[in-house]
């Protein structure tokens, strides 16, 4: 059987998955307090945002240096390993549920999982 033809960053599974799990925390982090807005609300948008565009950025080099999107795909694994934290952050200090915390984490788990198999098998 075939794998499918990946032409496009948005292409790959896992871009999908942490770009939907990004909105969902975007969305969420408006709620967070005013204080928060400029600090932790805008850590986790950023950070979250942060695992699609290295995957875009290094997907764009890759067709030059299959090295430098191995690079850029680390680079997405730390910001889904940093994102672990800041849920964790959201749920102790009572900006998020719990249940909430557990997906969101379980989530980015998984994308770090995912990216992990992407660097051993790509290029």
């Amino acid at each position: 059987m075939n794998e499918p033809t990946i032409r496009d960053v948005e292409d790959l599974t896992v871009y999908g998955k942490a770009y939907a799990v990004s909105l969902e925390i975007h969305r969420a982090s408006l709620a967070f307090p005013k204080i928060e807005q400029y600090a932790l609300a805008d850590q986790m948008r950023r950070a979250s945002k942060s695992v699609c565009a290295n995957l875009a950025e290094g997907f764009g080099k890759q067709s030059i240096s299959k090295p430098e999107f191995k690079r850029y795909v680390l680079m997405a694994m730390g910001s889904a390993d940093e994102m672990r934290v800041w849920v964790r952050y959201s749920q102790d200090l009572g900006y998020i549920s719990g249940k909430q915390a557990d997906v969101w984490r379980n989530e980015y788990q998984t994308i770090a999982k995912m990216l992990n198999g992407l660097h051993a098998k790509w290029g």
